[in-house]
């Protein structure tokens, strides 16, 4: 049975993690490690985390020196993961019972795929459910797949050594470190969606995604797109030039902005739908 590495970077979820902790015990793979990385909280979630874990040898709890953000890290997470597989699940999150196995079930039915996603549901800040998110789908993977409109979220999983051959997360990103790392996980391979509700996103206040920080994510995120364009060696977008030195976000959302047109969309669709069949 293969091991999956859960890692958890937080920073003053304390009053969330139990719920978090409860669907990771409660998962029905029985191989698995959750590494967790404490950014120097100032809630008491070290202390809370610790009292959890004590004695289960399955946990590994890690604390930073200084407060270095959520690219250091979720970083420091990967590098300290021992399984075959890894997934990131945020502190003020859960995950569905069954999550950890119907993924990994979908990586022995093809074996050449790196990644493995599922759909998630919006859930209140008590954790109740509300809204499945409709727009996760499978993807059409190529260099110029940028995950515009939004296309790949939790519960993702992929393999560690695919991770390795990449130049690894950005330790200095503060936002759309996930985005980041999907970006660089697809230059190594395909990625297979799962057509199953397997995560609980817990939408509240505090969330580090939600209104108060979404222009910097934004920002962040463009920034992302502008390096990945760049290590793809992509000069121009439908001949408007790719800029040699990051400017602006809205430059680069501009050159994608075809990508959100139901034409693009339609065409992706037909082109999944042939090589599924040739497959």
């Amino acid at each position: 049975m293969n091991k999956i590495s859960i890692l958890i970077a937080n920073y003053n979820n304390g009053r969330y993690f139990r719920d978090c902790y409860d669907s990771v015990i409660s998962q029905s793979w029985e191989n698995w490690e959750v590494i967790i990385v404490d950014d120097c909280s100032t809630d008491g979630s070290a202390d809370l985390i610790k009292i959890l874990i004590k004695e289960d040898n399955r946990f590994k709890f890690y604390q930073n020196k200084t407060n270095r953000g959520c690219g250091y890290s979720k970083k420091k997470c990967l590098d300290l993961a021992t399984g075959e597989f890894c997934a990131f699940l945020d502190p003020d999150d859960a995950l569905f019972d069954n999550a950890a196995e119907s993924i990994l079930k979908e990586f022995n039915r093809n074996q050449k795929i790196i990644a493995a996603y599922s759909k998630l549901i919006f859930c209140d800040k008590s954790l109740n459910p509300k809204a499945v998110f409709s727009k996760i789908k499978q993807i059409h993977n190529n260099r110029y797949f940028f995950n515009i409109p939004i296309q790949i979220h939790a519960f993702f999983v992929f393999k560690r050594e695919a991770y390795l051959k990449t130049s690894g997360i950005n330790p200095d990103l503060k936002n759309a470190v996930d985005q980041d790392l999907y970006l660089k996980l697809l230059e190594t391979g395909d990625a297979k969606f799962v057509d199953e509700v397997l995560y609980k996103y817990r939408i509240h206040p505090d969330g580090i995604s939600q209104h108060s920080s979404k222009q910097s994510v934004k920002e962040s995120f463009a920034r992302v797109i502008h390096e990945t364009m760049q290590r793809r060696e992509i000069t121009s977008i439908n001949g408007t030039p790719v800029p040699e030195v990051y400017t602006d976000a809205q430059d680069i959302y501009d050159m994608l902005n075809y990508q959100t047109k139901i034409h693009y969309r339609l065409m992706n669709k037909i082109k999944l739908h042939l090589s599924t069949i040739s497959n």
